[in-house]
């Protein structure tokens, strides 16, 4: 290519990846908005969205969540506009830094999601069950995010009922959660009689991610390939600007 070419091509490259990155940071800064909005006010953010909301999401603590993705977003944002705005070797490096952590940190998860689900779920219960004990009821956010998570899910607790014994809900209210028991006034004193549910979330929401597998598939893969295409096109700006 002549010199006029490469510096046409390097001028599309960089506006794209401009454009491209402001679009990230300013995702990124409405996740975050989302996110303060779910920690000060979650009752009013679920009224509003929790039928159109996933339950995967409603299980964790939505408000966290956002604030980190959109925090993340947020500075990858940043780097990658300024760094090609500026055309910063420094800022093109960190953006392709962080992108390629990310990437792996992901390529990581899935491995361990795939192999390790006894282990996931061996996590998820060392930190959501004792937040249940101790927070569902007491705790406005949490405790209607679960509300709204079991009664679409049909489901109770993590793993199941046993999850709120020796809670603070079950020692206030002398009962299981109402979305436990099924119409039922009843504890799960004999849960096989009661009719009472039975199942945990973590079960249905897993069964429900394999029956969308392609989906969650589809939505992965598509990330992974804008991930690729950002450190490549980040990496050739750097070679550019070197050769400059």
């Amino acid at each position: 290519l002549s010199p006029g070419a490469k510096m046409g091509c390097f001028t599309f490259i960089k506006v794209m990846m401009i454009l491209f990155n402001l679009a990230i940071f300013l995702g990124g800064g409405t996740l975050l908005g989302v996110g303060i909005w779910v920690t000060v006010d979650g009752k009013s953010f679920l009224d509003i969205f929790g039928a159109l909301s996933s339950s995967v999401l409603q299980v964790v603590n939505v408000s966290y969540f956002l604030i980190v993705i959109g925090a993340i977003l947020l500075a990858i944002g940043f780097l990658g506009c300024c760094g090609a705005q500026k055309e910063s070797k420094c800022l093109l490096m960190m953006f392709f830094s962080v992108v390629l952590i990310i990437f792996i940190a992901e390529i990581a998860a899935a491995v361990v999601a795939l192999v390790y689900t006894g282990l996931a779920e061996t996590l998820l219960t060392a930190v959501v069950t004792p937040l249940l004990k101790e927070k569902y009821g007491m705790d406005k956010s949490l405790t209607h995010i679960w509300n709204v998570t079991m009664t679409e899910v049909h489901c109770c607790g993590l793993n199941n009922y046993t999850d709120f014994t020796d809670s603070y809900w079950l020692e206030e209210h002398r009962t299981y959660p109402a979305p436990c028991l099924l119409g039922e006034s009843l504890p799960f004193a004999r849960p096989h009689l009661c009719g009472c549910l039975l199942q945990g979330c973590f079960d249905q929401i897993l069964e429900e991610i394999k029956t969308n597998a392609g989906v969650v598939g589809g939505v992965a893969a598509g990330i992974a390939a804008l991930e690729i295409a950002a450190m490549t096109v980040s990496m050739y700006l750097y070679c550019q600007l070197d050769q400059k």
